[in-house]
């Protein structure tokens, strides 16, 4: 039986704001030994996989920024990979059944789905493998089957599963109901009961057996998906949806659109270990503690001490006298927080974004398909950057009418053009690109090509810029 990873990712990831921010959501963060959190769910992928094949679900705007993540996994090398880009977001059910429509469309309906969130974190690749094969077994005999975490503390942060009785003959259970996130009494009373698991938002079923779930509970999301397929060119890749037909789509959760109605329904009681990594809570809880308790990257002291989590980033950060604190510095942004309180850090977000700070939407360090730039200073008269242009990397062909820019190669070879003119720039050479002048600016060497690049006039938005060509399709 052909089992094909899912991978979803994007969402903004408020929680885990300053390190998460829309531009640069929660995937892409970096845990403490340099990997992603979207490294980690394509290795338990390649782990299972067995059809040749990963898919995965993101963003339009993701899609460059996926790709590269996945070039620093070298086994994904010898794997077919399918993108499937969302022009917005449409939560889980229509993300899920679109996924479930190519694949049966391209493998047949038996193929089985596994559906991995990209912003969990597994470390028992062996355990989850072990799971992924119960599951399978249940699949095959039509169910649709979900994993349940087995309840450590009374956490009121989570929703539950309800199992029931047996099924299969490798452990899998029945699942009696979907619960919301309950209150602390509640929580407790799931923990002492047994029957309770924390809902992981990890599923596996055929696709066929979740398009006639569909069609039966929730036809309004099989048919608009449906609508979406119909006006999409199959045979590309990456696969692109249509705007209009895709944000008419039904906005729900796979949870509410079909698992809480479907007719065959089993959970996997997880034999492996589990965070969501949701919160700077559950984010502080990685890694051993000092003998007070703390947890911390980067340059960061503490004196007299406890129970906190500092992210210090590039910069000295010192705490002293405090405790039960999570302490974030992203550069551009600090959060400092109560433990307890961090589910709360998308109150942040929500101020900002009202207030229209770009704070919520990127870093200092923005990431673009031919590579990234950082903003070094940011004043009413001028704005410096640094860039990074990527092997075979190329600007788009555009000019500014609102500023002028001069660039300065500090490493690599780059070929530019000013104009009607083309040259190469070495390292220590520059040019000075006038306002409303065409220019652009390409990588034809094999290493990275750092520039300065300073810009002067009174504005310095990014849409200040009028593209005529662009290798990457942006408009």
């Amino acid at each position: 039986m052909k089992l094909i990873p899912v991978i979803l990712s994007g969402g903004a990831g408020t929680r885990l704001w300053p390190a998460s921010r829309q531009g640069y959501p929660k995937p892409f963060m970096r845990l403490g030994d340099g990997q992603s959190l979207l490294q980690r769910t394509l290795q338990r992928a390649l782990k299972v996989a067995n059809a040749d094949e990963v898919m995965t679900v993101t963003g339009a705007d993701y899609y460059f920024l996926t790709r590269d993540e996945y070039q620093r996994e070298a086994a994904a090398a010898s794997i077919g990979q399918r993108f499937l880009l969302e022009p917005a977001g449409r939560n889980t059910a229509p993300a899920i059944v679109l996924a479930a429509l190519d694949i049966a469309q391209r493998h047949g309906a038996e193929a089985q789905l596994l559906v991995l969130p990209a912003d969990h974190l597994v470390a028992d690749l062996d355990s989850f493998a072990a799971d992924v094969a119960v599951a399978c077994e249940l699949a095959a005999a039509g169910h649709l089957v979900t994993f349940g975490i087995r309840p450590t503390h009374p956490e009121t942060g989570f929703g539950y599963i309800e199992a029931g009785a047996a099924v299969g003959n490798a452990g899998g259970r029945e699942i009696k109901a979907f619960v919301e996130k309950p209150d602390r009494v509640t929580a407790e009373q799931y923990l002492a009961s047994g029957h309770y698991f924390w809902n992981a938002g990890m599923f596996c079923f055929a696709a066929g057996a979740l398009i006639e779930a569909a069609a039966k509970v929730c036809p309004n999301v099989l048919g608009a998906a449906q609508a979406v397929m119909e006006a999409a060119d199959l045979q590309a890749e990456p696969l692109k949806f249509e705007r209009e037909r895709f944000i008419a789509q039904p906005d729900i959760s796979i949870d509410y659109a079909v698992m809480e109605k479907a007719a065959k329904r089993a959970v996997v009681p997880a034999r492996f270990d589990w965070s969501d990594i949701g919160s700077w809570k559950a984010v502080s809880e990685l890694g051993e503690p000092d003998p007070q308790g703390n947890r911390v990257r980067g340059q960061s002291i503490l004196v007299e001490s406890v129970n906190c989590y500092v992210d210090a980033g590039d910069r000295v950060v010192a705490a002293v006298g405090v405790q039960d604190l999570v302490i974030v510095d992203s550069g551009d942004a600090v959060l400092v927080a109560d433990r307890e309180q961090a589910q709360a850090v998308r109150a942040v977000v929500d101020h900002l974004k009202r207030h229209k700070h770009s704070a919520a939407q990127h870093h200092l360090t923005v990431y673009r398909p031919w590579g990234s730039y950082t903003v070094l200073e940011d004043a009413d008269d001028c704005k410096v950057k640094r860039l990074t242009v990527k092997p075979g990397g190329i600007l788009s062909l555009q000019k500014h009418s609102r500023r002028s820019e001069h660039w300065t190669v500090v490493n690599g070879t780059a070929k530019v053009r000013v104009g009607d003119q083309e040259f190469l720039l070495e390292r220590n050479q520059s040019t000075y690109i006038p306002t409303e002048t065409l220019h652009r600016l390409e990588n034809p060497t094999d290493k990275d090509v750092h520039l300065i690049e300073v810009q002067c006039g009174d504005y310095f938005g990014e849409d200040d810029i009028v593209r005529l060509e662009d290798v990457y399709g942006r408009k």
